[in-house]
């Protein structure tokens, strides 16, 4: 009996590696079972879930002109329900939540205390922020130029 695309036939684990597991099938052949292919859950480590030697039911999925066969197991088996599926890392919300609040606005942040600071000590302040924010400006410029832009010859 060859083996055809869609058969479900029985076979023993004789090799897992990262990606899959190596299955031995009826007439000496050897087909492969890809991570995705052995449970509908996220698998991290096929180790926890197979092990060498384990007879397991596989469905032939397809059957390459160089002898390749891909295996799976999870299609030997009914798929669970949408519901029922179990969710990885946190829950998210079945759906969005309606905004009830009214949208936000910015606004600037209020200023810090002054104290008793006169006319010349603001325009002080207000100058060398000034220069500062002006020199960062001039930093992040120029080093989005490049240097070599500025030699020519």
């Amino acid at each position: 009996m060859a083996l055809q695309v869609g058969d479900i036939v029985e076979g023993k684990v004789t090799g897992i590696k990262p990606f899959g597991a190596f299955v031995s099938l009826p007439e000496g052949k050897t087909g492969l079972v890809h991570i995705s292919e052995v449970s509908y859950e996220f698998v991290q480590d096929l180790s926890a879930v197979l092990e060498d030697g384990q007879t397991v039911s596989v469905k032939v999925l397809s059957i390459a002109p160089d002898g390749k066969i891909a295996l799976s197991i999870k299609r030997t088996q009914p798929a669970p329900e949408r519901g029922a599926r179990p969710q990885g890392g946190g829950a998210r919300p079945a759906h969005k939540p309606k905004r009830e609040e009214k949208p936000r606005v910015w606004q600037p942040k209020p200023a810090a205390p002054q104290g008793e600071m006169s006319f010349e000590d603001m325009m002080a302040r207000y100058k060398s922020r000034s220069e500062e924010k002006i020199a960062d400006l001039k930093r992040v410029t120029e080093n989005h130029r490049g240097g070599y832009s500025r030699r020519r010859g």
